[in-house]
């Protein structure tokens, strides 16, 4: 049985021979089975120009969520907030706040644009991330020179998708954050998180969010019946990101039949195998064991579970697989249980 609460994250992947809308709809309907499931949060996620990802406007995206939903936790992770004003963020997780009251967690991240047009488009210029994080928490808890409208519905807990400088300011900030790639290291070999995480443990200043540290870790986790079923699952990803990383486009999900006979090149063998050793993907015991670890390694509080998939119905299994891996622990991570101003 997992240690830790359990949440998805769902991007909005396309698909070969899909609309674009479809990647939205099986969003909603992903996180309706999740609320059925008893997963404690559904989380989406922001990308601008991304042939492979829908999920550009989490705000929207999360609406739309909401309103198919009645307790299951509602986030992004995150919104990049270099991209936008802090007030607008604010306004925006407000309203959503309006439709889904006390349900809304707000995850921020810095990441850059996915390509210079895109960057240019976005108006991206150099932004103080810790000024802008203060200022949004500023509007949102009432304490800004401008009040915020409309109010929120209850609190809107903010979270931090954090690398090593992330780290830093949300330690500063009494922030939790949200961890994952290479701070996640692999089995047997923890890289440099564990001492990153330690770092922000250590210089964490409590706050009336969250008086004491919190670590959330996201990964790609994939759970099939076999361990040969599991690593096709992991196919179309681990074959969109060696295509994004050799030829510059991130594009939608192939089917797995389509990818089998495909011959890789040897820097794309490279980055097929770096998506593998950096998700966990095998049988239910296979799973377990592996989360048991990163869990106890990395002292997490909550395993956002990120891996997708082609096949819907394949991925809606491996969900339902992997929240009845969680048992009771899952349920106890429910949203009820998670409603507290300090998110647990």
């Amino acid at each position: 049985m997992l240690t830790a609460r359990l949440s998805l994250l769902d991007r909005a992947r396309t698909r070969v021979g899909e609309p674009d809308t479809a990647a939205l709809t099986g969003v909603v309907e992903r996180a309706v089975a999740a609320e059925r499931l008893g997963y404690a949060r559904f989380w989406v996620a922001e990308h601008h120009g991304v042939p492979g990802i829908a999920g550009s406007a989490p705000a929207v995206l999360l609406a739309a969520v909401a309103g198919r939903t009645a307790t299951i936790r509602l986030g992004s992770a995150g919104v990049m907030l270099p991209h936008h004003q802090p007030l607008v963020v604010a306004e925006q997780f407000a309203t959503v706040s309006a439709f889904a009251p006390g349900r809304v967690d707000l995850g921020l991240g810095r990441s850059p644009g996915f390509t210079p047009p895109v960057r240019r488009a976005l108006r991206e210029t150099e932004r103080d991330f810790a000024a802008d994080l203060a200022e949004l928490r500023g509007y949102l808890t009432g304490t800004a020179e401008i009040t915020l409208h409309p109010q929120p519905a209850g609190p809107v807990p903010l979270h931090v998708l954090a690398t090593g400088r992330g780290l830093q300011v949300a330690a500063e900030l009494g922030l939790p954050v949200v961890v994952g790639g290479p701070l996640l290291g692999v089995a047997g070999d923890p890289g440099p998180g564990r001492a990153a995480l330690a770092d922000y443990r250590r210089r964490y200043q409590p706050s009336a969010q969250q008086p004491e540290p919190r670590v959330a870790i996201s990964l790609d986790v994939l759970v099939a019946d076999t361990a040969a079923e599991a690593a096709d699952l992991l196919l179309p990803e681990a074959w969109a990101m060696a295509q994004a990383r050799t030829t510059g486009a991130f594009p939608p999900l192939e089917p797995v039949a389509a990818l089998r006979g495909r011959t890789p090149t040897a820097r794309q063998q490279q980055y097929l195998e770096q998506t593998a050793a950096g998700a966990v993907a095998g049988t239910p015991t296979q799973v377990a064991s592996r989360l048991a670890e990163l869990v106890e390694r990395t002292g997490a509080a909550e395993l956002v579970a990120a891996g997708s998939t082609f096949d819907r119905a394949a991925l809606a299994a491996s969900d339902a697989a992997l929240a009845e891996l969680a048992g009771a622990q899952l349920v106890a991570g429910s949203a009820a249980a998670m409603a507290s101003p300090s998110v647990p």
